[in-house]
């Protein structure tokens, strides 16, 4: 039995949490989410929710951790929300929004024009600092990593979009002959 899985997922005031037939809807003050839950159920008593795993799926042991996670993401989500930190490093790179999408200057001869999802909103700081934010985690991390492949870091010297936190192994050049 899963550790994480047994725990209650504590409400907030603001927050409503619906089930009806394996869908949960979560309402808050930044937005509502939804999502199909497969292997479990919801309790729902007071201020606390807790995941009820369904025995008669194959797979319900791999399944109860991951849905209480995510119904714990969703209600996050809708309180405080979920940001990712992107930087650009290189000679003339900059990033800019324009509503939503995000234009991309990384060194191809046009630049990117990169559509939003909706739900993600970006703010572009000194033209090299992106900050993604919204209210499903799993859509801001793969926006995050979608934007980031358009022009990934690369190990000599570190050019590319990555994320704040993380740290590039750069490789040593050609020594050369003598």
């Amino acid at each position: 039995m899963s550790r994480i899985g047994k725990k209650e997922i504590k409400i907030p005031d603001k927050v409503k949490v619906e089930f009806d037939k394996s869908i949960v809807r979560v309402k808050g003050p930044l937005g509502s989410i939804e999502r199909k839950l497969a292997g479990s159920t919801l309790e729902i008593a007071g201020s606390a929710v807790k995941v009820v795993p369904d025995q008669r799926q194959p797979n319900w042991k791999a399944l109860y951790g991951l849905n209480r996670t995510l119904v714990n993401n969703m209600v996050t989500g809708v309180t405080a929300g979920f940001k990712k930190l992107l930087e650009i490093n290189g000679t003339g790179y900059k990033a800019e929004a324009k509503g939503s999408s995000l234009v991309l200057f990384v060194g191809y001869s046009k630049p990117v024009d990169f559509p939003l999802p909706d739900g993600i909103k970006a703010e572009v700081e000194k033209n090299v600092k992106i900050t993604l934010s919204g209210i499903s985690k799993e859509l801001l991390g793969d926006t995050a990593a979608k934007i980031r492949a358009v022009r990934p870091p690369e190990p000599y010297k570190g050019k590319g979009i990555k994320y704040a936190d993380e740290v590039i192994k750069k490789k040593v050049g050609k020594a050369g002959t003598k």
